[in-house]
């Protein structure tokens, strides 16, 4: 195998152990998020999509290659065999351009599979964030609610409070009147019963004087 089917060879079975750590439940989105917002692999974000778009045409090239030579030597076959080193050499070629092309061609695949996992990863995170963010501000809410039912009905309560102690204090009021009147009747009773009192003494004294 040539270096550069050597490079692609080993890219793919890169691909293929990222693809199965990315899938394996050992790190959570969060932490991919983090990883993927980290300077690290800022650095390599800021021109991700050229190194992407770059990587699928080199790839691309070689798989066109890979196509042409299985054109060639699967044409190559269906002539007449003339000698068998020959067409052992042909088989032996044949068997190299389609390795190369599986090769490409799942490499291109899993470039395009890793984008979009790490794409579903970051938004996967994104909507736990979200979903905790409604999560808070529900239980906020309903806290608040508890909060203002429990004002209202204490309010409830005072106002009833308030108005038991007010009739009370009218009723005291009211007896309070009722108790003043009975007071200024028993005084104007005692002083009819004085008057009369000091007319009858008057009028013992009266009496007295003329026997005498």
């Amino acid at each position: 195998m040539s270096i550069q089917w050597t490079f692609i060879a080993g890219y793919l079975y890169f691909e293929i152990a990222l693809v199965i750590v990315m899938m394996l439940p050992l790190f959570s989105p969060r932490r991919w998020h983090q990883f993927f917002k980290s300077r690290l692999f800022d650095l390599f974000q800021q021109h991700a999509a050229m190194y992407f778009y770059c990587l699928l045409g080199v790839l691309c090239l070689f798989l066109i290659d890979a196509i042409r030579e299985m054109r060639k030597y699967s044409h190559g076959s269906e002539t007449a065999h003339i000698h068998l080193s020959t067409e052992m050499k042909g088989s032996v070629k044949l068997f190299r351009a389609q390795r190369n092309f599986y090769i490409t061609g799942f490499s291109i695949f899993l470039a395009f599979v890793i984008r979009r996992l790490v794409t579903m990863l970051i938004i996967q995170d994104e909507l736990s964030l979200k979903a905790e963010r409604i999560i808070k501000e529900a239980e906020a809410t309903v806290k608040l609610a508890k909060e203002n039912i429990l004002a209202t009905t204490i309010q409830a309560n005072e106002a009833i409070h308030f108005e038991q102690i007010k009739e009370q204090l009218e009723e005291s009021l009211q007896k309070l009147k009722q108790e003043k009147k009975k007071s200024t009747e028993l005084e104007e009773e005692a002083k009819k019963w004085k008057l009369m009192y000091e007319e009858i003494k008057a009028v013992n004294a009266a009496g007295k004087g003329d026997a005498l």
